[in-house]
């Protein structure tokens, strides 16, 4: 998977994983399953919520890129973002994706109405999980899928957010045993 991007991604990759609880990243078994659900589903457009240091960003952004498509991603703190930029722009992603600075919940109530999304990433504040998904759950497409991470990891902050995508009458949802668990949800109607 990762033999298939090029040199300098390759060993950017592997530098961040080195920082993976510094920047709280996901694991690397997590990014391939992310990049490889937008890759084989052809997504063209995601909402990433928690940049971080760009590790995930940079799976994400090499997926959608692939497929032609583009990524926002939300992040809150400045230094995060300027070195999530710079690692966007060192593996050749910057292009895709956009950096929207500031609370996550705000920046979600400011997107534009008609801003659509086929793919959502969600790895912030997990107290504010169920926030996240009642606001992107309007931008997501039908079809489109949601991903939450650390739902196993994080159980009881999350918990509120499982039970509503549970009980939600327009997502199939399931945890997938992934490192920290995953949340998994496709958009039926």
């Amino acid at each position: 998977m990762i033999e298939d991007f090029d040199e300098v991604t390759q060993k950017t990759l592997c530098e961040l994983e080195k920082t993976q609880r510094d920047f709280w990243n996901i694991s690397r078994q997590t990014a391939e399953f992310l990049y490889n659900t937008i890759v084989n589903e052809g997504f063209v457009s995601g909402i990433e919520v928690g940049t971080s240091n760009g590790y995930s960003g940079i799976w994400l952004g090499k997926a959608f890129k692939s497929n032609g498509g583009v990524l926002n991603t939300i992040e809150f703190y400045e230094k995060r973002y300027s070195i999530a930029q710079a690692n966007f722009e060192k593996c050749n992603v910057a292009d895709v994706i956009t950096i929207r600075p500031g609370e996550a919940i705000e920046v979600l109530k400011a997107l534009p109405e008609d801003l659509k999304f086929d793919f959502a990433f969600v790895d912030a504040n997990k107290r504010e999980s169920i926030d996240y998904f009642n606001l992107i759950n309007p931008h997501l497409k039908v079809g489109g899928i949601y991903t939450c991470d650390n739902v196993l990891s994080h159980k009881e902050k999350v918990q509120t957010y499982i039970d509503a995508i549970n009980a939600h009458p327009e997502y199939r949802h399931t945890i997938l045993d992934l490192p920290a668990g995953l949340s998994y949800a496709r958009k039926i109607k």
